[in-house]
Protein backbone atom coordinates (compact mmCIF):
# COMPACT_ATOMS: atom_id res chain seq x y z
CA UNK A 1 0.00 0.00 0.00
CA UNK A 2 1.33 2.93 -0.96
CA UNK A 3 2.22 5.64 1.70
CA UNK A 4 -0.51 8.43 -0.16
CA UNK A 5 -3.12 5.66 0.44
CA UNK A 6 -1.67 4.94 4.11
CA UNK A 7 -2.37 8.67 5.20
CA UNK A 8 -5.63 8.60 3.95
CA UNK A 9 -6.34 5.76 6.60
CA UNK A 10 -5.12 7.67 9.57
CA UNK A 11 -7.80 8.61 11.81
CA UNK A 12 -8.14 12.27 12.60
CA UNK A 13 -6.26 14.10 15.56
CA UNK A 14 -8.85 15.18 17.83
CA UNK A 15 -9.37 18.55 18.95
CA UNK A 16 -7.47 20.10 21.38
CA UNK A 17 -10.49 22.20 23.89
CA UNK A 18 -9.90 25.74 23.84
CA UNK A 19 -6.45 25.88 21.49
CA UNK A 20 -6.61 28.81 19.19
CA UNK A 21 -3.79 31.75 17.90
CA UNK A 22 -5.27 33.79 20.83
CA UNK A 23 -5.31 31.89 23.96
CA UNK A 24 -3.25 32.48 26.67
CA UNK A 25 -2.04 29.98 29.09
CA UNK A 26 -4.01 30.28 32.35
CA UNK A 27 -1.15 30.39 34.50
CA UNK A 28 -0.13 33.90 32.90
CA UNK A 29 -3.41 35.57 32.37
CA UNK A 30 -4.81 37.90 34.95
CA UNK A 31 -7.17 35.93 36.54
CA UNK A 32 -4.93 33.10 36.68
CA UNK A 33 -2.19 35.54 38.40
CA UNK A 34 -4.87 36.96 40.70
CA UNK A 35 -5.64 33.42 42.03
CA UNK A 36 -1.91 32.73 43.21
CA UNK A 37 -2.01 36.31 44.64
CA UNK A 38 0.57 37.12 42.03
CA UNK A 39 2.86 34.05 43.54
CA UNK A 40 2.74 34.39 47.09
CA UNK A 41 -0.59 32.84 48.19
CA UNK A 42 1.72 29.32 48.82
CA UNK A 43 3.80 31.04 50.68
CA UNK A 44 1.56 33.20 53.16
CA UNK A 45 -0.63 29.90 53.44
CA UNK A 46 3.03 27.59 55.12
CA UNK A 47 3.72 30.31 57.21
CA UNK A 48 -0.18 29.94 58.46
CA UNK A 49 -0.34 26.35 58.54
CA UNK A 50 3.07 26.80 61.45
CA UNK A 51 2.04 26.15 64.98
CA UNK A 52 2.52 30.07 65.96
CA UNK A 53 0.51 31.98 63.34
CA UNK A 54 -2.18 29.09 62.95
CA UNK A 55 -3.22 29.19 66.85
CA UNK A 56 -3.46 33.29 66.26
CA UNK A 57 -5.83 32.31 63.24
CA UNK A 58 -8.10 29.84 65.59
CA UNK A 59 -7.71 33.02 68.08
CA UNK A 60 -9.38 35.07 65.42
CA UNK A 61 -12.69 33.15 65.11
CA UNK A 62 -13.93 33.89 68.23
CA UNK A 63 -14.12 37.64 66.84
CA UNK A 64 -14.54 37.38 62.97
CA UNK A 65 -16.48 33.95 63.14
CA UNK A 66 -17.28 34.48 59.35
CA UNK A 67 -13.32 33.48 59.03
CA UNK A 68 -14.55 29.94 60.22
CA UNK A 69 -17.83 30.01 57.47
CA UNK A 70 -14.91 30.80 54.58
CA UNK A 71 -13.64 27.57 55.09
CA UNK A 72 -10.12 28.44 53.45
CA UNK A 73 -7.77 29.26 56.54
CA UNK A 74 -4.67 27.05 56.43
CA UNK A 75 -5.12 24.04 59.06
CA UNK A 76 -2.13 23.34 61.04
CA UNK A 77 0.61 21.78 59.64
CA UNK A 78 0.23 18.82 61.75
CA UNK A 79 -2.95 17.99 60.63
CA UNK A 80 -2.71 15.12 57.71
CA UNK A 81 -6.35 14.13 57.69
CA UNK A 82 -9.81 15.09 58.51
CA UNK A 83 -12.99 13.41 59.16
CA UNK A 84 -16.43 14.43 57.91
CA UNK A 85 -19.73 13.50 58.92
CA UNK A 86 -23.29 13.01 56.55
CA UNK A 87 -26.65 11.46 57.77
CA UNK A 88 -24.59 9.23 60.51
CA UNK A 89 -22.38 7.85 58.31
CA UNK A 90 -18.69 8.94 58.33
CA UNK A 91 -15.52 9.33 55.73
CA UNK A 92 -12.06 11.02 55.96
CA UNK A 93 -9.94 13.11 53.64
CA UNK A 94 -6.20 13.46 53.25
CA UNK A 95 -4.23 16.80 53.00
CA UNK A 96 -6.29 19.76 53.92
CA UNK A 97 -3.08 21.44 53.45
CA UNK A 98 -4.03 21.10 49.83
CA UNK A 99 -7.34 20.27 49.85
CA UNK A 100 -9.56 22.98 49.71
CA UNK A 101 -12.37 20.69 50.83
CA UNK A 102 -10.64 19.25 53.23
CA UNK A 103 -9.54 21.81 54.64
CA UNK A 104 -13.23 23.56 54.94
CA UNK A 105 -14.40 20.13 56.61
CA UNK A 106 -11.47 20.96 59.34
CA UNK A 107 -12.76 24.55 60.16
CA UNK A 108 -16.55 23.04 59.90
CA UNK A 109 -16.16 20.50 62.38
CA UNK A 110 -16.64 17.29 60.45
CA UNK A 111 -19.33 19.42 57.73
CA UNK A 112 -18.59 22.30 55.26
CA UNK A 113 -18.97 25.28 56.47
CA UNK A 114 -21.35 27.38 54.34
CA UNK A 115 -25.01 26.36 54.61
CA UNK A 116 -26.15 26.02 51.64
CA UNK A 117 -22.49 23.95 50.43
CA UNK A 118 -24.04 21.79 53.82
CA UNK A 119 -27.23 21.65 52.22
CA UNK A 120 -26.35 20.74 48.91
CA UNK A 121 -24.09 17.45 50.55
CA UNK A 122 -26.77 16.42 52.50
CA UNK A 123 -29.05 16.58 49.52
CA UNK A 124 -26.75 14.50 47.28
CA UNK A 125 -26.35 11.81 50.16
CA UNK A 126 -30.45 11.61 50.48
CA UNK A 127 -30.24 10.71 46.92
CA UNK A 128 -27.30 8.64 47.18
CA UNK A 129 -29.18 6.38 49.87
CA UNK A 130 -31.75 5.47 47.18
CA UNK A 131 -29.57 4.78 44.31
CA UNK A 132 -27.29 1.89 42.50
CA UNK A 133 -25.21 3.84 40.86
CA UNK A 134 -23.50 7.60 41.08
CA UNK A 135 -21.46 9.72 38.64
CA UNK A 136 -19.51 12.16 40.06
CA UNK A 137 -18.38 14.71 37.19
CA UNK A 138 -15.91 16.98 37.79
CA UNK A 139 -14.40 15.11 41.22
CA UNK A 140 -11.85 16.85 42.64
CA UNK A 141 -10.50 14.56 45.86
CA UNK A 142 -13.87 13.06 45.82
CA UNK A 143 -16.03 14.56 48.85
CA UNK A 144 -19.38 13.28 46.66
CA UNK A 145 -17.94 10.27 45.65
CA UNK A 146 -17.02 9.73 49.65
CA UNK A 147 -20.50 10.49 50.96
CA UNK A 148 -22.28 8.76 48.47
CA UNK A 149 -20.62 5.33 49.32
CA UNK A 150 -20.37 6.52 53.19
CA UNK A 151 -24.42 6.37 53.19
CA UNK A 152 -24.60 3.51 51.16
CA UNK A 153 -22.79 0.68 51.30
CA UNK A 154 -24.20 -0.87 48.22
CA UNK A 155 -23.53 2.03 46.19
CA UNK A 156 -21.41 1.75 42.90
CA UNK A 157 -19.75 5.14 42.02
CA UNK A 158 -17.70 6.50 39.25
CA UNK A 159 -15.78 9.62 39.37
CA UNK A 160 -14.45 11.62 37.26
CA UNK A 161 -11.21 14.16 37.36
CA UNK A 162 -9.11 15.49 34.98
CA UNK A 163 -6.17 17.57 36.84
CA UNK A 164 -3.29 14.34 37.36
CA UNK A 165 -2.61 15.55 41.15
CA UNK A 166 -6.06 15.82 42.03
CA UNK A 167 -6.61 12.24 40.48
CA UNK A 168 -4.09 11.23 42.44
CA UNK A 169 -5.75 12.84 45.87
CA UNK A 170 -9.04 11.51 44.78
CA UNK A 171 -7.68 7.53 44.62
CA UNK A 172 -5.43 8.43 48.02
CA UNK A 173 -9.39 8.98 50.01
CA UNK A 174 -10.64 6.31 48.06
CA UNK A 175 -7.98 3.91 49.36
CA UNK A 176 -8.21 5.68 52.73
CA UNK A 177 -12.02 4.92 53.08
CA UNK A 178 -12.09 1.37 51.66
CA UNK A 179 -14.43 2.27 48.82
CA UNK A 180 -12.11 1.80 45.73
CA UNK A 181 -13.40 -2.17 45.29
CA UNK A 182 -16.74 -0.27 44.71
CA UNK A 183 -15.33 3.14 43.10
CA UNK A 184 -14.40 3.42 38.99
CA UNK A 185 -11.86 6.43 39.00
CA UNK A 186 -11.69 7.85 35.40
CA UNK A 187 -9.10 10.12 34.18
CA UNK A 188 -10.67 11.75 31.49
CA UNK A 189 -12.93 15.03 31.04
CA UNK A 190 -16.55 14.14 30.43
CA UNK A 191 -17.94 16.03 27.05
CA UNK A 192 -17.61 16.33 23.39
CA UNK A 193 -16.04 13.22 22.62
CA UNK A 194 -14.15 13.94 19.99
CA UNK A 195 -11.72 16.48 21.89
CA UNK A 196 -9.00 16.11 23.95
CA UNK A 197 -7.91 18.97 26.48
CA UNK A 198 -4.45 19.74 27.73
CA UNK A 199 -3.93 19.91 31.65
CA UNK A 200 -1.02 20.48 33.74
CA UNK A 201 0.78 17.06 34.71
CA UNK A 202 1.94 19.40 37.95
CA UNK A 203 0.48 22.42 39.85
CA UNK A 204 2.69 24.96 41.88
CA UNK A 205 -0.08 26.78 43.58
CA UNK A 206 -1.12 26.57 47.34
CA UNK A 207 -4.43 24.43 47.07
CA UNK A 208 -4.63 21.38 44.58
CA UNK A 209 -6.88 23.05 41.65
CA UNK A 210 -10.52 23.41 42.13
CA UNK A 211 -11.13 25.40 39.08
CA UNK A 212 -9.69 24.07 35.74
CA UNK A 213 -12.27 22.94 32.83
CA UNK A 214 -12.49 22.70 29.30
CA UNK A 215 -12.56 26.40 28.82
CA UNK A 216 -9.26 26.71 30.10
CA UNK A 217 -6.22 26.77 28.00
CA UNK A 218 -2.62 25.54 28.80
CA UNK A 219 0.64 25.85 26.93
CA UNK A 220 2.10 22.77 28.03
CA UNK A 221 0.97 19.93 29.99
CA UNK A 222 -0.41 15.87 29.45
CA UNK A 223 -3.47 15.20 26.94
CA UNK A 224 -6.44 14.64 28.58
CA UNK A 225 -9.48 12.79 26.65
CA UNK A 226 -12.84 13.32 27.00
CA UNK A 227 -15.70 11.06 26.85
CA UNK A 228 -19.56 11.48 26.42
CA UNK A 229 -22.04 10.39 29.13
CA UNK A 230 -23.50 8.46 26.42
CA UNK A 231 -20.62 6.58 25.90
CA UNK A 232 -20.83 5.59 29.56
CA UNK A 233 -23.89 4.12 29.56
CA UNK A 234 -23.33 0.46 29.31
CA UNK A 235 -21.69 0.93 32.79
CA UNK A 236 -25.06 1.15 34.16
CA UNK A 237 -27.16 -2.08 34.44
CA UNK A 238 -30.85 -1.79 33.00
CA UNK A 239 -33.32 -0.52 35.88
CA UNK A 240 -30.69 0.84 37.75
CA UNK A 241 -31.21 4.20 40.00
CA UNK A 242 -28.73 6.84 39.07
CA UNK A 243 -27.75 9.87 40.75
CA UNK A 244 -25.27 12.14 39.03
CA UNK A 245 -23.41 15.33 40.24
CA UNK A 246 -22.15 17.75 37.78
CA UNK A 247 -19.25 20.83 39.03
CA UNK A 248 -17.38 21.45 35.66
CA UNK A 249 -16.90 25.38 36.19
CA UNK A 250 -19.18 26.93 33.54
CA UNK A 251 -18.79 23.53 30.69
CA UNK A 252 -22.07 21.67 31.82
CA UNK A 253 -23.64 22.44 28.32
CA UNK A 254 -20.92 20.82 27.20
CA UNK A 255 -21.47 17.50 29.30
CA UNK A 256 -25.50 17.70 29.10
CA UNK A 257 -24.97 18.09 25.49
CA UNK A 258 -23.66 14.42 24.52
CA UNK A 259 -25.79 13.03 27.02
CA UNK A 260 -28.99 12.97 25.65
CA UNK A 261 -29.69 9.27 25.61
CA UNK A 262 -28.30 8.83 28.64
CA UNK A 263 -30.70 11.03 30.27
CA UNK A 264 -33.64 9.36 28.02
CA UNK A 265 -32.58 5.94 29.24
CA UNK A 266 -32.11 6.27 32.82
CA UNK A 267 -33.40 10.12 33.81
CA UNK A 268 -31.22 10.16 36.85
CA UNK A 269 -31.28 12.60 39.67
CA UNK A 270 -28.53 15.57 38.73
CA UNK A 271 -27.16 18.21 41.38
CA UNK A 272 -25.63 20.27 39.23
CA UNK A 273 -23.52 23.89 39.72
CA UNK A 274 -24.31 26.59 37.39
CA UNK A 275 -22.43 29.77 37.85
CA UNK A 276 -24.08 33.41 37.84
CA UNK A 277 -22.58 34.82 33.95
CA UNK A 278 -22.06 31.73 32.27
CA UNK A 279 -23.56 31.96 28.55
CA UNK A 280 -25.75 28.97 27.49
CA UNK A 281 -28.64 28.84 30.72
CA UNK A 282 -31.14 28.73 28.02
CA UNK A 283 -29.44 25.98 26.31
CA UNK A 284 -28.89 24.17 29.45
CA UNK A 285 -32.54 24.17 29.95
CA UNK A 286 -33.69 22.94 26.48
CA UNK A 287 -31.01 20.26 27.41
CA UNK A 288 -33.19 18.75 30.05
CA UNK A 289 -36.23 20.37 29.36
CA UNK A 290 -37.55 17.07 26.96
CA UNK A 291 -36.90 14.48 29.22
CA UNK A 292 -39.21 15.74 31.83
CA UNK A 293 -37.03 17.56 34.18
CA UNK A 294 -38.37 19.41 37.32
CA UNK A 295 -35.91 22.46 37.91
CA UNK A 296 -35.15 23.53 41.94
CA UNK A 297 -32.67 25.90 43.10
CA UNK A 298 -30.80 24.56 45.77
CA UNK A 299 -30.71 27.18 48.67
CA UNK A 300 -28.99 27.51 52.26
CA UNK A 301 -32.04 24.95 53.55
CA UNK A 302 -34.73 24.40 51.10
CA UNK A 303 -35.81 23.52 47.81
CA UNK A 304 -37.14 26.51 45.64
CA UNK A 305 -39.44 25.21 42.52
CA UNK A 306 -38.25 27.49 39.19
CA UNK A 307 -40.05 27.65 35.93
CA UNK A 308 -36.70 27.81 34.44
CA UNK A 309 -32.90 27.67 35.64
CA UNK A 310 -31.74 31.44 36.06
CA UNK A 311 -28.26 31.68 37.69
CA UNK A 312 -28.36 33.07 41.22
CA UNK A 313 -26.12 35.34 43.25
CA UNK A 314 -26.17 33.71 46.46
CA UNK A 315 -26.42 29.84 45.27
CA UNK A 316 -24.47 28.48 42.73
CA UNK A 317 -26.23 24.75 42.51
CA UNK A 318 -29.39 23.39 41.23
CA UNK A 319 -31.70 20.40 41.35
CA UNK A 320 -32.82 18.29 38.16
CA UNK A 321 -35.31 15.66 38.56
CA UNK A 322 -38.44 14.14 37.40
CA UNK A 323 -39.39 14.18 40.74
CA UNK A 324 -42.19 16.90 42.10
CA UNK A 325 -42.22 18.80 44.99
CA UNK A 326 -44.80 16.66 46.38
CA UNK A 327 -42.86 13.90 45.86
CA UNK A 328 -39.29 15.18 47.20
CA UNK A 329 -40.83 16.14 50.49
CA UNK A 330 -42.19 12.76 50.84
CA UNK A 331 -38.47 11.41 51.04
CA UNK A 332 -37.57 14.29 53.57
CA UNK A 333 -36.32 17.43 51.63
CA UNK A 334 -37.40 20.64 52.35
CA UNK A 335 -39.23 23.09 49.99
CA UNK A 336 -39.67 27.08 50.83
CA UNK A 337 -42.09 28.31 51.18
CA UNK A 338 -45.28 28.57 48.65
CA UNK A 339 -44.94 32.70 48.75
CA UNK A 340 -41.28 32.31 47.61
CA UNK A 341 -42.53 29.83 44.74
CA UNK A 342 -44.99 32.51 43.74
CA UNK A 343 -42.37 35.28 44.19
CA UNK A 344 -40.20 33.59 41.79
CA UNK A 345 -42.70 32.16 39.23
CA UNK A 346 -43.90 36.03 39.25
CA UNK A 347 -39.74 37.08 37.87
CA UNK A 348 -39.20 37.59 34.48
Amino acid sequence: MDGEAQDGERKAEPRIQSEGPDSIDHRASKIGRRRSWYGLKKHAKRFLSLGVPNMFLRGLLHFLPALRQAGRLPTPARVKEVEGQIQGARFVMLRPDRCVVAKELYWGKGRRPKAEDNFAIELFATFARRSDIMFDIGAYTGIFTLVGTAVNPDLEAHAFEIVPEVYRALFDNCVRNGVLHRTTLHHVGVGNPDGVMRVPARTAGSALPDFYSTGLHFDTGILVRLRSLDSLADLVPIGARVVVKVDVEGTENEVFRYSQKFLASFRPGILCEVLEGVAGVAELEDLLAPHGYCFYLVRDADLLPAAHIEPDANFRDWLFTKQGPDELAAIGLTLAPQTAWKRQASNP
